[in-house]
């Protein structure tokens, strides 16, 4: 059955231009409607899969219509057209839910690949919405999935979702906050595919300059530049046969871009100095922490490189929002660290399993591991306690306070007052930091930045430095 688009502009021209176009391609049904005032009978009379929607009309303009489709129709993609490349238009419906925003004259070609990944993501949300009542158990390979430690349907409709792409050697996007378990995510998809038994290969893509970009990636021949005394295989040949994960894929500069989309679109490279085209026998997943939509309009990641990539597409939520598995995750490295420091701890006090639901997670299950970590390092007792509670986590939970007495702070004040603690706890030292809040050393040098923290006073510094900390 043919998809149904319905697209809504006031200019004429437009919607013969595009009602050919897509007619011609025998993929879709369209509908066409240039009165934006009958939009809300027509969404109403005439089902759709997806909408193509013009921002700039009079009376009714797109925004609003967008609005009143995220309100009454959420299963219904969007697509923006407009005259105007507005930043801040785009980010506006981009929270909207619009899966993209397209600027006119629009290339037909870009507009089709647009159109099929935005229906692509409708029907695996139905699929998975048919999936909401899914156990762990039912799961068809839960031995793939041991090192992932959840009781959260969400996160097991995760796991099944891999498991329908596991045989496909297409890329995967795997997006969410730093800690989240993305890496986690993109190691069940290796342990799935029918690759399982070749290398899996992880890589920071983020901390390559452009100029070292090259002979990383791609390897290097001898003699190829100063220094070059051997040859060097690149991330993608040790990874030949199998997976290749690419973490924090936001970071990558343009120029380093613009390679990876080379060898995502030719399947071939070449080592550095060499003439010789190896082929691409490798399976690519890229992770980032970063809005890749927001980040396209805003000039700051190419859109064919995002398409090249997120032929599927994996959302990992934050901890805070699936705190049913805070419970067995701290139990579990309870174990896992009670093993490591020797030490005999079998449970878990209530105050303490209080305060760790109630906490949210910065650094989501990186942080929350780091905690359990540094308190069984602590704890003389066979029960974790508060008083092996990290002191920023104890000053960073809410206190008691009368009714009333609420202070309200944005996010911003509270993300910033959290990271000033935890620097001022570990003393200065970026690298503990990182591992307590379950963020990378990038993140943490652009939050520094942002927030302004400069260097912790020198007498909390010293205090600080006294701290063992077993991290």
């Amino acid at each position: 059955m043919a998809d149904r688009i319905l697209i809504i502009d006031d200019e004429q021209g437009v919607l013969n231009f595009l009602y050919v176009s897509l007619l011609q391609t025998g993929k879709f049904e369209v509908t066409l409607l240039q009165n934006s005032t009958q939009a809300y009978q027509e969404l109403e009379s005439t089902p759709c899969d997806l909408l193509l929607l013009d921002m700039d009309m009079p009376v009714v303009s797109g925004l609003e219509i967008l609005q009143h489709v995220r309100k009454n129709y959420s299963d219904i993609e969007t697509v923006i057209l407009t005259g105007v490349d507005d930043v801040k238009l785009a980010v506006e419906a981009m929270k909207l839910g619009a899966y993209d925003y397209l600027t006119k004259p629009v290339e037909i070609e870009l507009l089709l690949l647009v159109l099929q990944k935005a229906l692509e993501r409708r029907h695996l949300i139905k699929q998975v919405d048919e999936l909401k009542d899914l156990k762990f158990d039912d799961l068809k390979n839960p031995e793939a999935f041991k090192d992932i430690v959840t009781r959260s349907p969400r996160i097991i409709r995760i796991l099944s979702y891999i498991e329908k792409i596991s045989l496909l050697k297409s890329t995967v996007l795997i997006w969410g906050e730093s800690g989240a378990g993305k890496e986690l995510i993109a190691r069940a998809i290796h342990a799935v595919s029918p690759w399982r038994e070749k290398k899996f290969v992880a890589v920071n893509a983020g901390v390559f300059a452009s100029e070292l970009f090259a002979s990383e990636f791609f390897g290097h021949v001898r003699g190829s530049f100063s220094g070059a005394y051997a040859d060097k295989k690149g991330f993608l040949e040790e990874a030949q046969g199998g997976t290749l994960f690419l973490d924090e894929i936001g970071e990558l500069s343009h120029a380093i871009q613009v390679k990876l989309l080379r060898v995502l679109q030719e399947g071939e490279y070449f080592r550095l100095g060499s003439t010789k085209h190896q082929t691409v026998d490798t399976r690519i997943l890229a992770s980032t922490n970063k809005d890749l939509q927001v980040e396209m309009n805003r000039g700051n990641f190419r859109k064919d490189l995002f398409y090249r990539l997120n032929i599927n597409s994996i959302y990992v939520p934050p901890l805070r929002e699936h705190k049913e598995d805070i419970p067995i995750l701290t139990y579990h490295f309870l174990r896992k660290y009670s093993q490591i420091h020797g030490k005999k701890i079998k449970d878990i006090s209530d105050p303490v399993m209080d305060l760790l639901q109630a906490y949210n997670y910065l650094g989501n299950i990186r942080e929350l591991e780091n905690i359990v970590n540094q308190m069984v390092s602590l704890e003389t007792s066979s029960v974790l306690q508060k008083s092996s509670l990290p002191q920023y986590f104890r000053d960073a939970c809410p206190r008691h306070q009368p009714k009333g007495s609420f202070e309200a702070k944005s996010l911003v004040e509270v993300e910033r007052e959290y990271i000033q603690k935890v620097l001022e706890f570990t003393g200065g030292n970026r690298t503990q930091a990182t591992k307590i809040l379950g963020i990378s050393r990038v993140n943490l040098i652009q939050k520094i930045k942002k927030y302004q923290l400069g260097d912790i006073p020198s007498q909390r510094r010293n205090r600080a430095a006294q701290q063992k900390l077993a991290l």
